[in-house]
């Protein structure tokens, strides 16, 4: 795990082989996957919430969206600015556990004010992982290979996704939505002591200085927190990149709280059928797309900066209208073909982008910008793209249903999104087709924000080389 230090290095700084730095990667990448998988569980096994609390989409989006964000984003910038001066594998520990044990007590919640709760401080131990990892990682990996590196720890949203999906649609179908909260929070407590045990805190700018043969030079205090966002928010490619993953999330988050149900309202998969395609589709298309992501962008921005800004757009204008035909098919195996085929390009955004905010800071900026990016991505993507999405779907619902002859309200004449118990057979099916059909265009519509970000990974592109040159010659 440690060398002796070469030639011009300071002899008690820590030098990790490759191996060491692999294993660091992993079990950050597992802690990503268990945050995924109880982060967006609500979106696997929403359709059987929604049935048995009898839920509209807007307020099922609520539990997967701001329910979530509101002290996630709270915590996530002094969680930060703590990480920039105490042990980041301290914090991720201690956020891994918590998160975890807040997951397996939904599955106790007798209604919904107490999900929502619960979802709540999920949301606050969550907001411990990503901004420390972000900084560790790039301590750990030098700045060529930090793409790569980042796109590693990025499949952990996959692998999450493929576990939550497959083993989350299981356990709801064949025992209750509870149980299924419970088996999911119950492996964070062994990945908090891995983690625990088995990471060292590296010398914050050591890859930097691994780098080029030197020793980590003293970087003294943080810088305050408006230095960090004037660079965040001011420097013109960081801020695109910000805004171009701000939108590709609210149309991601969005979608993904509904993809199970439009399998199910749709195309009649039960919730097992439907998480286990949904997990496949997440484990092996998006994950190949976000470990592809990180390796193509390293190696094309050898040669030009701006392809880490330029390869998302390309995915995200490709992507899209994939996307869209998948939720306008009309059987389930080419919906899920086109949504296969449409995440190997449109998660060629997540390593890239994850780079470009580490690359334009300074060493002690990274957690404290990393904070930064997640509070305005989550709170405004997550927080903000389930509901709008499921009130978009409500809306086209009820559309649909008064075009069927409906009378009244949608939500309320079709509670949980089927036929109040006596109203007969026929109410029942329009209230089905309804539901189906507001799901698919609500999916459609909300995509537009995906092309959005494409054009501000563009505007990106722009002036990224002469703003990572000043991230490196104006270290804080």
């Amino acid at each position: 795990m440690k060398a002796d230090a070469p030639a011009g290095r300071d002899p008690q700084a820590a030098r990790f082989s490759e191996g060491y730095k692999s294993l660091v990667l992993t079990l950050l990448a597992l802690a990503y996957a268990l945050n995924f998988i109880d982060r967006t569980i609500i979106a696997v096994i929403g359709q059987a919430i929604k049935v048995d609390l009898k839920l509209s989409d807007a307020q099922l989006g609520l539990l997967g969206g701001l329910a979530f964000v509101v002290l996630y984003s709270a915590a996530g910038l002094p969680i930060a600015r703590l990480a920039e001066r105490r042990s980041r594998v301290n914090i991720i520990s201690v956020a891994v556990l918590l998160w975890s044990g807040c997951t397996a007590l939904c599955g106790a919640a007798a209604n919904y004010a107490m999900l929502i709760a619960f979802r709540i401080f999920v949301g606050v131990g969550e907001a411990g992982l990503s901004s420390p990892a972000h900084s560790l990682i790039s301590d750990y990996f030098k700045p060529k290979q930090r793409a790569g590196a980042l796109g590693r720890y990025g499949v952990g949203i996959s692998v999450g996704g493929m576990i939550g999906a497959a083993a989350g649609g299981w356990v709801a179908q064949h025992l209750s939505w509870r149980a299924a909260f419970l088996l999911v929070g119950l492996p964070g407590v062994a990945a908090a002591a891995a983690i625990k045990w088995l990471v060292r805190e590296p010398p914050r700018g050591w890859s930097q200085a691994e780098a080029a043969e030197t020793a980590p030079a003293p970087l003294g205090a943080p810088p305050p927190i408006l230095a960090v966002a004037r660079r965040l928010f001011g420097t013109w490619s960081t801020l695109n990149a910000l805004i171009g993953i701000t939108l590709v999330g609210f149309a991601t988050y969005g979608t993904m709280q509904y993809q199970a149900p439009y399998f199910i309202r749709a195309h009649g998969l039960d919730l097992a059928s439907a998480g286990l395609l949904l997990g496949l589709i997440a484990g092996v298309s998006n994950g190949a797309g976000t470990l592809a992501g990180g390796a193509l962008a390293d190696w094309i921005a050898r040669r030009n900066l701006r392809f880490y800004t330029i390869l998302p757009a390309v995915g995200l204008l490709v992507s899209t209208p994939l996307m869209m035909l998948a939720y306008t098919s009309d059987g389930w195996a080419v919906a899920a073909a086109l949504l296969f085929a449409a995440g190997l390009i449109q998660y060629l955004y997540i390593a890239p982008t994850f780079a470009v905010f580490q690359d334009t800071m300074g060493p002690l900026m990274r957690a404290t910008a990393a904070a930064m990016a997640n509070i305005v991505v989550t709170f405004l993507a997550q927080g903000f793209g389930p509901p709008f999405c499921g009130f978009l779907i409500d809306h086209f619902a009820g559309v649909a249903f008064n075009a069927a002859g409906g009378i009244g309200d949608f939500v309320h004449a079709c509670p949980g999104g089927i036929g109040p118990e006596g109203a007969g057979a026929a109410i029942d099916a329009a209230c089905k087709a309804s539901m189906a059909h507001g799901t698919r265009i609500g999916l459609v519509v909300i995509l537009v924000f995906n092309a959005w970000g494409a054009l501000h990974y563009l505007l990106a592109a722009l002036t990224l080389p002469r703003d990572v040159e000043r991230a490196q010659t104006e270290l804080p």
